[in-house]
């Protein structure tokens, strides 16, 4: 007979923190994000965007850079949060993650602005805290304590992924 981790006092085992390196922040309604700077190709200013029928409404459309067309997801409004007007700091992250038929493909996404690279030690960042299911927390890999201020540590890989199985928003008309 199997005992329930609790009925012992065990706690099943909490996921690792990322690893310790570099990584770009950026700004979301006024919070800090993370990303391991290796993820980054490039940081590019806002440029036109073509809109995308039928896409949900964190998909921006798709941006042509230098011949190659890429996806654009809007991070505020994938993470729930308030839409905001462009600014002169809004801009675009550029990454390359898993394809799904093997190898990498970019995948752009529109932050409020950029801050800098921080180098990451061990010791700066945690787990993600555990909400008790009351919040999802799967695009989240860490915490990064910096001075009196956190910055939370995303998963671009898994959004893109996420993004992949999302149902086109359903059409309208006749």
């Amino acid at each position: 007979m199997t005992t329930a981790p609790h009925a012992t006092g065990q706690q099943p085992p909490s996921p690792a923190a990322p690893p310790p390196g570099k990584y770009l922040t950026f700004t979301l309604a006024g919070e800090i994000y993370g990303v391991p700077v290796l993820a980054v190709r490039e940081i590019i200013r806002l440029c036109p965007i073509t809109a995308v029928a039928g896409m949900p409404p964190h998909v921006r459309g798709v941006i042509n850079l230098r011949g190659r067309v890429i996806p654009l997801i809007d991070l505020r409004l994938r993470f729930g949060l308030p839409a905001a007007a462009d600014h002169d700091r809004t801009c675009i992250i550029v990454a390359h993650v898993p394809a799904a038929a093997g190898g990498t493909r970019p995948y752009a996404v529109v932050v409020d602005g950029v801050e800098e690279v921080a180098a990451l030690g061990a010791a700066d960042i945690a787990p993600p805290p555990d909400f008790g299911g009351a919040v999802e927390v799967r695009f989240i890999t860490g915490m990064a304590r910096r001075d009196a201020a956190v910055t939370t540590l995303i998963d671009l890989d898994a959004i893109a992924a996420a993004d992949r199985t999302l149902p086109a928003a359903p059409q309208t008309g006749a």
